[in-house]
């Protein structure tokens, strides 16, 4: 075994104090065998030499580990050939009934769009030609066309991660095929969960393979992929911002023209009692009123697409011939600058185009491509061209060409409409920003806060009172500064055209490494979507001076706080990872720990996947007893979505059997809601600890009984075990690796062992030390649950450099002492706590 393959602990305990400090002088040590992962299924998998040795080659570039077993590995392996997800409901009827709802989630934020594009467009360029109404929709139209239907629906949507989508989403796919995420808790026993899915790079493709091993080598390139990833989050939280004030302000803004003297103030004034109440509802979540919203929308874009028509044969029908992109080079040839500075009042009629991706979890790709292509698509062609045939004939109404297009006779019917579809895009956006929230706190990007669950069959419907309240003081304040749709859609561009970036980048590394795309067509994407967006973004740059600079200034703050929270987090989990308890401490304290063991279960929470908690140390100076049964807890956040329930739990044995201490891994997805109070999960967690001790006194039985089989040539006779001509006698000996075989193999193994194995051997129920166990267990908990917490602290050394000192004491510390508390997170009950300090030095 290679140096670099080798895993070192140190030990940093030492007994003559009442505090303990990282970063001291320690001593070190190699570890044994049983503390390395593993990665490499049994050889019997192989058919042939030629098919291992090809296979060791590939695994050896992709990762570099010591081919052991370890228990965690192996259990997971069995959980997750016992247990599979069942496939999604897929019938036509089905599928069409999401795409029908699609409409009032998804493309709430792009129906509200034709409310100001072309208002914002043409105040930027004067209409003075056919020419400029004609360029300006032909722009608008090829916008739509390539932008969201071409490369969203035809494209990023098959860059979903189970199902899910977002720029979270991506990021988890692509750290599950290359290890750049910056906390370094990754196990083997993760990609055995039955919803990780992960297909190796194969070994014609040199290419995956180089990129792979590039980002796992260079710290500064993980750095830099997970700064775009938080750049995207921060810019959906701007565009939670911005949403509410634009779409909201829009929509009422149609009173100025229909009610006398109704002014701007009064615009002001009356989308502000909107936005107050909107926010204000949150608390008591969506999914009463979430029925009315699909058929709203429905009847919102319906009305888009019937006055649009109306327009078109009133008025003037030839803007069809917009379809040409000719009239884009003539539009540019005439107004030239200003031509360009309208670019940015184009974007915005593709705003919440990413909500199609983002929002992908809870539909299924063909409803969202269905919904698109049948029926956003076309009314939103169908709604611009009616505004660009009005304009034709009334080209001074400009400032309110959707209002002005609708027919008399319709307005407050439409303004009632246009209103709650304002109002469903602003709230469908502020839920969307709820859910980036929490799957950043779930990753160890942002700190902890209160979320309330405000549905109990839907998961995704989450209250987080912190981001709504900063959410609605924010509208407010936008609002009541810029007085004007047009200046908030200069932020709104730039915030939209940067997310779009974000994904178009990611989904092109996703190209090169899973999907393993011919190198042409990789580049094609970004060449050809890329270079749209960056047109965009240069023409929305240019209004940083006259609102751009918001959402800048948002992404920023958002920005900042996620990478200090992540960088302190990572800091702090590698030094409890470098001043984690050594083994040879552990054995030289005894079963006693030398202390008193007193019958009790104590649940120590801890972040390490691997090794004792130097938490464990001070507790063990601390307290005069100990409890009769210790379980070092790990809640650990996987990247999938979705941990099934019956695979949220792996356990392994710390320390020789009569110590009663075990390490409990509690697995969940960044999608997952963490819903149980104390008691369900103590519940769970007892009962996966019998089944642990049942398992394992099983699994003994078994290899002691196949020892016994192999000395007295039972069922073997004289053949060698790794003869070939056994079937299965090697899995034997590694019975839980089954999970990694057809289930026909598990069948037939599993009946074969069972047949030659007398029945004293299987049956667990008659080991002494297994009923001594359990009953030990039963009766640690009668006396009922204490919880082992640490208030961890995190402190730069003296050497550090000053932006160091100033991030980590100052910064890091600041948010950790008011985020929320780890007790209130965990939802440990306060009566069952003990807690105490502990400082590490960075």
């Amino acid at each position: 075994m290679e140096e670099e393959d080798r895993i070192e602990e140190r030990s940093s305990v030492r007994p003559r104090g009442r505090t303990f400090s990282g970063g001291g002088v320690s001593e070190s040590r190699w570890v044994d065998g049983s503390e390395v992962d593993s990665q490499s299924p049994p050889l019997s998998l192989f058919d042939d030499n030629e098919a291992k040795e090809e296979y060791g080659s590939l695994r050896r570039r992709l990762v570099k580990k010591p081919k052991r077993v370890d228990s965690f590995d192996v259990e997971a392996m069995e959980i997750a050939g016992a247990h599979g997800h069942q496939p999604k409901n897929t019938s036509t009827w089905h599928t069409l009934a999401l795409a029908f709802q699609t409409l009032g989630v998804v493309y709430g934020d792009m129906g509200t769009s034709p409310l100001y594009v072309f208002s914002d467009v043409f105040s930027k360029v004067k209409i003075e030609s056919e020419v400029d109404i004609l360029g300006a929709l032909s722009l608008v139209m090829y916008t739509i066309a390539l932008l969201p239907l071409v490369k969203y629906v035809f494209v990023v949507l098959k860059a979903n991660d189970n199902g899910e989508g977002g720029t979270f989403a991506l990021y988890s796919l692509i750290c599950r095929y290359a290890k750049v995420n910056m906390l370094p808790n990754h196990q083997p026993a993760d990609e055995q969960i039955s919803s990780f899915r992960l297909k190796l790079p194969t070994p014609e493709l040199e290419r995956a393979l180089s990129i792979k091993e590039t980002l796992e080598r260079r710290s500064s390139l993980k750095t830099l992929l997970l700064l775009l990833v938080l750049m995207g989050t921060s810019m959906v939280i701007g565009d939670g911002i911005l949403t509410p004030a634009i779409s909201v302000m829009s929509a009422v803004s149609g009173l100025q023209g229909a009610v006398k003297g109704f002014d701007t103030t009064a615009v002001v004034v009356f989308s502000i009692v909107i936005l107050v109440a909107l926010f204000s509802i949150q608390q008591f979540g969506t999914s009463k009123v979430g029925f009315s919203f699909a058929p709203a929308l429905a009847l919102w874009f319906f009305s888009l697409g019937s006055i649009g028509i109306y327009n078109l044969v009133k008025y003037d029908i030839t803007v069809i011939k917009a379809v040409n992109p000719a009239y884009i080079y003539f539009f540019f040839k005439k107004n030239s600058k200003d031509a360009w500075s309208a670019l940015g009042g184009c974007i915005l009629c593709i705003t919440g185009a990413e909500a199609m991706f983002a929002d992908l979890g809870h539909f299924s790709v063909p409803a969202i491509q269905i919904a698109f292509t049948f029926v956003v698509f076309p009314c939103l062609l169908l709604a611009y061209m009616g505004q660009a045939s009005y304009l034709m004939k009334y080209p001074e109404s400009s400032d309110r060409i959707f209002y002005d297009s609708v027919p008399e006779s319709l307005f407050w019917p439409v303004f009632v409409i246009a209103t709650l579809a304002a109002m469903i895009a602003s709230q469908a956006m502020i839920s969307a920003t709820f859910s980036c929230v929490k799957q950043a706190m779930a990753l160890g990007c942002f700190p902890r806060m209160k979320i309330i669950h405000t549905s109990r069959k839907l998961m995704g419907q989450i209250y987080i009172p912190v981001i709504n309240w900063f959410l609605m003081i924010m509208c407010v304040v936008v609002v009541s500064i810029f007085r004007s749709t047009t200046d908030i859609a200069n932020a709104y561009g730039i915030a939209e055209v940067g997310v779009m970036l974000v994904t178009t980048t990611l989904v092109t590394l996703v190209m090169l490494l899973i999907w393993q795309t011919s190198l042409f067509m990789a580049l094609c994407f970004p060449l050809v979507f890329g270079s749209i967006e960056l047109i965009y973004f240069s023409a929305v740059l240019s209004k940083v001076l006259e609102g751009g600079w918001l959402p800048l200034v948002f992404a920023s703050f958002f920005l900042s706080v996620m990478y200090i929270w992540n960088y302190g987090s990572v800091l702090k989990y590698q030094s409890e990872v470098r001043e984690k308890i050594s083994m040879d401490f552990m054995l030289e304290l005894g079963s006693t720990l030398g202390t008193v063991r007193t019958p009790g279960i104590g649940l120590l929470y801890n972040e390490l996947v691997h090794g004792i908690p130097l938490i464990f140390g001070q507790f063990l100076l601390s307290l005069p007893a100990i409890h009769s049964t210790i379980v070092f807890v790990c809640i650990k956040y996987v990247p999938i979505p979705v941990v099934p329930q019956e695979e949220r739990f792996l356990f392994r044995r710390v320390c020789p059997k009569d110590y009663h201490m075990f390490r409990c891994i509690a697995r969940y997805g960044y999608k997952d809601i963490r819903k149980e109070d104390h008691h369900a999960f103590e519940q769970l967690l007892v009962q996966s600890l019998e089944n642990f001790l049942r398992k394992e006194a099983q699994e003994l039985a078994l290899e002691s009984g196949l020892h016994e089989m192999d000395l007295d040539s039972v069922s073997v006779s004289s053949r060698d075990y790794r003869t070939r001509d056994v079937p299965g006698n090697e899995e034997l000996k590694v019975p839980l690796m089954l999970g990694t075989r057809s289930e026909e193999a598990e069948t037939s193994n599993s009946e074969a062992a069972s047949a030659a194995l007398p029945s004293s051997i299987m049956s667990s129920e008659i080991d002494p030390s297994l009923e001594y166990e359990l009953s030990a267990l039963r009766e640690a908990i009668e006396s009922g649950f204490t919880y082992f917490l640490a208030h961890g602290d995190v402190r730069a050394k003296k050497n550090s450099f000053f932006l160091k000192k100033l991030v980590i004491n100052y910064l890091y510390a600041f948010l950790r002492r008011n985020c929320r508390a780890g007790a209130a997170n965990m939802s440990v009950p306060h009566m069952n706590i003990l807690q105490v300090g502990m400082t590490y030095m960075v």
